[in-house]
């Protein structure tokens, strides 16, 4: 059986671009979380920022973390986007510690 992935991925919007970045998102949450293997692909944005928004991602397996960024939803992200974010995404990827409540001490 496949290991989940958890990722977390900031992304930063160019001043002025702000609210095309986090519409852009918001829309294509419904096709990412109908992606075969989704388990989370949750949109936050950091405290007090206009800017700054952080995805944590849980997917069943890399392979369907590896679909999804070759997916049709992504392509279309990259494509709004191009111009509108800071920089690349800064991605971070998290293995579990498992310890306490299996389902509060996790992601």
């Amino acid at each position: 059986m496949a290991e989940p992935v958890v990722l977390v991925a900031t992304m930063v919007a160019t001043p002025g671009q702000e609210e095309l970045v986090e519409k852009t998102l918001t829309a294509a949450l419904p096709a990412v979380h109908a992606e075969p293997g989704c388990l989370r692909y949750a949109l936050h944005r950091k405290a007090g920022t206009t800017g700054e928004f952080v995805m944590i991602e849980k997917w069943a397996s890399r392979e369907a973390l590896d679909a999804h960024t070759k997916g049709a939803a992504m392509r279309e992200i990259g494509v709004a986007l191009a111009q509108a974010l800071a920089g690349p995404p800064d991605m971070v990827f998290l293995d579990a510690v498992p310890a306490g409540d299996p389902d509060a001490g996790a992601v």
